[in-house]
């Protein structure tokens, strides 16, 4: 696929979830009284696995945050009371995050470097001048290359 129209489409589906959003979480003055909302975000989907929702909600209910709902298995709304905001130091995490798991830039930076790795592997291989021994190595150069995105795309 074309990277412009893939990069259109990714575009307009986030258009789309922050219309979605601001759809959904509408709210009047009643709703917003003594109230703060956030939506936390996952970039891989992993709020299908119940386990880490449980995680997510123990990590939240340490700085006062209760969940709401679960709008898909990418994004969870969660309010408080402004009361708890004294709580916000002692939970261990950052009691305004919206991001859980892998950052939003990690991906296409990981996705960058595959392509690149790839790139100098096509380039190594069609290089008739290229030593043989470096063509030895270049095996366990993708391995290792693999096995670190891999791990950044496991860790939470």
């Amino acid at each position: 696929m074309n990277p412009a129209i893939h990069g259109a489409i990714i575009a307009a589906k986030k258009r789309q979830q922050e219309e979605e959003e601001q759809k959904l979480t509408q709210y009047n003055a009643d709703d917003l009284n003594g109230w703060e909302f956030k939506i936390v975000h996952s970039t891989f989907g992993r709020f299908r696995n119940s386990e880490i929702i449980r995680r997510l909600m123990e990590e939240e209910a340490r700085n006062g945050w209760e969940m709401v709902e679960k709008f898909d298995d990418y994004r969870i709304r969660f309010k408080r009371r402004t009361d708890k905001r004294s709580l916000s130091s002692g939970g261990g995490v950052d009691p305004y995050r919206t991001n859980y798991g892998t950052s939003r830039i990690v991906f296409p930076l990981v996705a960058v470097g595959v392509a690149l790795v790839l790139a100098a592997t096509l380039f190594l291989l069609e290089n008739k001048s290229a030593e043989s021994s470096a063509m030895l190595y270049l095996p366990f150069g993708i391995i290792i290359v693999f096995a670190i995105v891999m791990i950044v795309l496991r860790r939470k």
